[in-house]
C-alpha cells in the first residue's frame, strides 16, 4: 500500500457499491477480512489443499478493489 500511495497519491474515498464511502485502506481491510472468512470455509466444506480458497480469495480481492 506504500508502493502504491506513493505511485498515486490521494486515493480518495469512493462511493461504490456497499453504499459507503471507501478508501483504500478499507478496501484492503475488507478483502483480507472477506479473504479469511474465503479460506475458513474452505477448510471447513472442502479440506486441503488451499490452493482453490486463494484463488476465490484474489478473485474476491479484485473485485472489492474495483467495486466496494
Amino acid at each position: 500500500m506504500s508502493i502504491w500511495e506513493k505511485a498515486s497519491p490521494g486515493g480518495g474515498p469512493r462511493y461504490g457499491v456497499l453504499r459507503l464511502h471507501t478508501t483504500r485502506g478499507d478496501r484492503l481491510f475488507i478483502s483480507l477480512l472477506g479473504s479469511a472468512f474465503i479460506h475458513l470455509a474452505w477448510l471447513g466444506l472442502i479440506g486441503q489443499p488451499l490452493w482453490g480458497a486463494v484463488a476465490v480469495s484474489i478473485v474476491y480481492a479484485v473485485l472489492v478493489f474495483r467495486y466496494v
